[in-house]
């Protein structure tokens, strides 16, 4: 093991020697490593980066719901150690099935309010959770114009672009209704954070959790191409979607995750917020 003794810290933690280290993808937020332990063990450690705040999203969702995520061995504010989950194959039909039971379930964990008991965080961006009374309110102010200012600030984007982010999201009204319960949402189903082993869902990981209107996790699987017809026919006959959701809300609420990638990376991310913003009228 390499990276500042983390060999010795990760001994001192599990009172095992790590023997071996492969690297694995992702390590948006930190560096990340399958290890071999002396005691012939597996797991996955990660060094760098806000990693207390992730242990706190995988015990939150693994305490309050039946999403299977991994399990944490060890936390602190830069080292996390987790349970090794091993995968075999893509995704395929029948795993999507299976994925949009275990999101179902996942949205049928309510509270009265959105937002979350904890700011969390979305890759490296911290993620402001106060709670909020108000859908609409919430995703215009700590969705939609947080990371907005943050782009800009970042000299990833333009006022100008910014200002008319403000005219949509004083808008919302015209397209989002208010839900009648804050649903639990994993917060950022790409593909890369979907395990699956023989056609059925490992694990899900690298959460970004909060109590949001669950179209807007449904909307960011379209995203990316992380699922396909099979994950929301599966889903819609477990919770039915509301007209509108393809023609016009799953575009509103991907405005969040390109705001975040445009806040990390810029360029053609920032365009497709622009091209949203044009489409609605703005």
């Amino acid at each position: 093991m390499t990276g500042g003794g983390i060999g010795e810290r990760i001994e001192a933690a599990l009172g095992q020697r790590p023997v071996r280290a492969a690297a694995l993808s992702g390590g948006c937020i930190a560096d990340i490593k399958r290890v071999d332990l002396a005691n012939g063990e597996t797991v996955v450690v990660k060094w760098g980066g806000d990693l207390a705040t992730e242990a706190d999203m995988l015990r939150y969702l693994a305490a309050h719901s039946d999403l299977p995520v991994p399990g944490v061995i060890h936390a602190e504010d830069d080292l996390l150690i987790m349970e090794f989950v091993e995968t075999r194959g893509g995704m395929t039909g029948d795993a999507e099935e299976h994925a949009a039971d275990l999101i179902a379930d996942l949205h049928g964990v309510t509270t009265d309010q959105f937002g979350h008991a904890r700011d969390t965080l979305i890759g490296p961006l911290a993620q402001p959770n106060p709670w909020t009374e108000s859908w609409r309110d919430f995703f215009a102010e700590h969705r939609l114009m947080y990371m907005g200012r943050l782009a800009v600030e970042a000299g990833r984007w333009n006022a100008t672009g910014l200002a008319r982010l403000e005219t949509l999201a004083g808008r919302l009204d015209r397209w989002i209704d208010e839900p009648e319960k804050a649903s639990l949402i994993h917060g950022d189903l790409w593909g890369g954070n979907v395990l699956t082993r023989d056609g059925r869902i490992a694990a899900f990981i690298d959460p970004a959790i909060y109590y949001a209107d669950p179209e807007i996790e449904l909307a960011f699987s379209t995203l990316f191409g992380t699922f396909g017809d099979r994950f929301f026919a599966r889903y819609r006959e477990r919770r039915p979607l509301a007209p509108g959701f393809f023609e016009e809300r799953r575009d509103l609420y991907n405005l969040y995750p390109l705001l975040v990638h445009a806040r990390l990376f810029g360029g053609g991310y920032a365009a497709q917020v622009e091209s949203t913003l044009t489409r609605f009228g703005v």
